[in-house]
């Protein structure tokens, strides 16, 4: 991976983008792209969209989203504690002990995660799940009139952002759920050798994915694509615990995965994989038996409908402040994508 390419990656990880308040994250992607991108455009839900000859009659929308899971202040209580609610689906026991940043409006709050500690919980509190209302954050504040000074309702609120490196090209983050697929559809996009290039791609940042898919509605309509790619993360299976009957052998560093199903669009996949033999790209193959809760979704039934494709990255522990993936994968998916834009011709056609 290049030097720039990884340092985009890591910029894009560490600036927060919970959903509802992804401008921070998409400023930086608006820079990175100024130097390949033909045109780069912001619609009025927030979607990012950089493209490469636009003007072509063939359009191929190239999908990640910005947004990442997150929590909101909702109340502030006369001891100066902040009580939260979530923005997505936390498991909550992830959350408890945890560090967060508060991005208030005059800059970033350094908090905790607080709770009843175990030695005070009774036996019937020990057995139950902590719910919202059972944890608040603790900024060092005195009182409510000093918490009120810097933070206010509806702050957005992440956990605290950080990149690490692992061993075998495994990286630590949290929102790698879906920053690494943001970053597949803009390195894609740069990628594309542009004498190869027959139609319009459109790679879009979308917003909101984790409270509905709503940036993926609201910019496919505005692309108006003949032919959507999402790139979202899947479960790795090569961890302990989970089935791999129920759930499929997906592979860390094994290469992006391909999912087949109602929600795709089998002559698309099909031209996925052909790509990816070409150029040896090494690529998993998963079943999805009904609708993916992805951009996907949302790109397949827009206006008259689009052939669709998921091309998904491996993710170890989504949802939590420490989800893993492996670079190697994130690489190759960006290659897949960009080697399948080169080969799509004018009078491409994948009507069953």
């Amino acid at each position: 991976m290049e030097s720039k390419a990884k340092e985009f990656l890591k910029n894009i990880l560490t600036t927060p983008s919970t959903t509802g308040f992804e401008e921070s994250v998409q400023n930086v992607v608006r820079e990175y792209v100024k130097p390949f991108a033909d045109t780069i455009s912001t619609d009025v839900h927030g979607n990012v969209i950089a493209a490469r000859n636009p003007n072509a009659p063939i359009r191929i929308m190239l999908a990640g989203h910005c947004d990442q899971i997150g929590l909101i202040a909702n109340y502030i209580d006369d001891n100066g504690f902040i009580y939260v609610l979530t923005v997505g689906g936390w498991d909550l026991q992830n959350l408890i002990g945890t560090r967060v940043k508060i991005w208030a409006t005059n800059g970033a709050i350094d908090g905790v995660i607080g709770k009843k500690p175990i030695h005070l919980l009774d036996d019937d509190e020990r057995k139950k799940t902590p719910k919202i209302h059972d944890i608040w954050i603790d900024i060092g504040a005195k009182d409510k009139d000093e918490a009120a000074k810097y933070v206010s309702v509806g702050d957005p609120i992440t956990v605290e952002l950080e990149y690490r490196e692992l061993f075998n090209d495994l990286i630590a983050a949290p929102a790698t759920d879906d920053k690494c697929g943001l970053w597949v559809a803009v390195e894609a996009l740069r990628r594309i050798d542009a004498g190869k290039l027959n139609v319009g791609v459109f790679a879009v940042s979308t917003v909101q994915e984790e409270v509905g898919l709503r940036g993926a509605r609201t910019s496919a309509f505005g692309v108006d694509p003949h032919i959507g790619i999402a790139t979202d993360v899947t479960h790795a299976t090569d961890c302990p615990t989970l089935e791999k009957k129920q759930n499929g052998d997906v592979k860390l560093g094994s290469g992006p995965v391909l999912s087949r199903g109602p929600n795709f669009t089998t002559k698309l996949v099909n031209a996925l994989v052909d790509v990816a033999k070409r150029h040896e790209i090494p690529v998993q193959i998963a079943a999805e038996g009904r609708i993916s809760g992805t951009d996907a979704a949302s790109i397949q039934v827009n206006k008259s409908g689009v052939a669709t494709a998921l091309i998904s990255i491996p993710n170890r522990y989504m949802h939590t402040p420490v989800e893993v993936i492996s670079l190697v994968d994130i690489d190759h998916a960006a290659n897949l994508m960009a080697r399948y834009c080169e080969s799509v011709e004018g009078n491409v056609s994948y009507i069953p």
